[in-house]
């Protein structure tokens, strides 16, 4: 890269650098359309042999835009950074904004009154558009974005009354009820008969439909489900420990396990250690996710798996399409929603 000494270089300059109008090096530098593709990159090679840096200000004032994106986690800092879901998917999003030339701006929610200072901030111009997951029932983001009109797309299947029903609601999600057929299908076929299920909070989609694809598995509606054997957990490992506790105690002959998550797997193994009981001999346990810890489980665990990270990707990539900032072809279908697969991978736990 070429080093200059005094004034830093101008729009003006990068444009008799590349040979173009000052307005193509505008368009080119702001995101905009309408150049060739061969002319877009002369311009790039310009810019950094000159070494040009926009000013972020006079962009925002020609585009409207911050370059920006806000990633709003509904769920305290100690969830998630404890959960290794949540690093997964940032990782996706942030590869997906990078590439964007996009910034990502991390909030999350400690306290009730921290809706409020989430909302102020979205509606204050600060961001292009938010990304937003890990939402319950009555979480009031959804409204802050359609009150505001910030472009957003949601992680997980929306579950306010009629989500459904709102025209170009935007989400991407995994087949959870299906996952959840798999994997006491699964214990099912290994000849286990008491087949119990650590739900996760049932405030979240997620959860909600993995207890119906376990339900389906039995063959049975959602309300006929033994009570022995549905505990309720949160999500973390902790909770997984105390639910597969009560759950022993409500039913000693259980025979398997199915977890809403691998976090809480990794507590109900903990729990069956402790009581004596042989995994997978004894009680066979099957999780959700396939993160890394799972592999590392002991024994390894048998799980769901669903492609975090890329999902993550998918949500970026629906977002910056949806606010204009990722190329795409001139005959290319709207931005929809998207519901990947979950696929079983067994181990040594069942």
């Amino acid at each position: 890269m070429h080093t200059f000494r005094g004034s830093r270089p101008t729009l003006e300059a990068v444009a008799a650098h590349a040979g173009v109008s000052r307005a193509t090096v505008s368009r080119v530098v702001n995101g905009g359309a309408g150049v060739r593709a061969e002319v877009r990159e002369k311009v790039r090679h310009s810019v950094e042999e000159l070494g040009y840096v926009p000013n972020n200000a006079a962009r925002t004032l020609v585009t409207r835009r911050t370059g920006a994106v806000a990633v709003v986690i509904a769920e305290p800092e100690s969830r998630v950074f404890a959960d290794p879901f949540f690093a997964q998917q940032l990782r996706g999003i942030s590869r997906e904004l990078s590439a964007h030339d996009t910034q990502l701006l991390l909030m999350m929610l400690e306290r009730g009154k921290d809706y409020e200072r989430i909302g102020r901030y979205l509606s204050a111009g600060h961001v292009d558009g938010a990304l937003m997951f890990s939402l319950h029932d009555d979480d009031p983001l959804p409204g802050m974005a359609r009150q505001t009109g910030l472009p957003a797309v949601f992680g997980g299947r929306p579950g306010w009354p009629g989500a459904e029903d709102e025209p170009g609601l935007l989400y991407v999600d995994t087949d959870n009820r299906n996952g959840a057929r798999q994997a006491v299908a699964h214990l099912q076929s290994r000849g286990r008969h008491k087949i119990a299920i650590i739900n996760g909070p049932l405030d979240q989609t997620s959860a909600l439909d993995r207890l119906h694809g376990y339900c389906d598995a039995l063959g049975i509606a959602a309300g006929e489900a033994d009570p022995s054997l549905v505990a309720q957990g949160d999500f973390t490992a902790e909770g997984g420990e105390l639910a597969m506790a009560r759950l022993l105690d409500s039913c000693p002959q259980l025979d398997a396990v199915f977890a809403g998550n691998d976090l809480m797997a990794s507590g109900a193994l903990r729990t069956l250690r402790a009581r004596g009981r042989r995994v997978p001999e004894d009680v066979a346990v099957v999780g959700y996710d396939d993160l890394e810890p799972a592999a590392w489980a002991e024994p390894p665990l048998t799980t769901v798996r669903q492609d975090v990270e890329g999902m993550g990707e998918m949500m970026a990539r629906l977002l910056l399409r949806r606010i204009g900032l990722a190329e795409e072809a001139s005959d290319a279908a709207p931005p929809a929603p998207v519901v990947t697969p979950a696929t079983l991978v067994v181990r040594e736990s069942s």
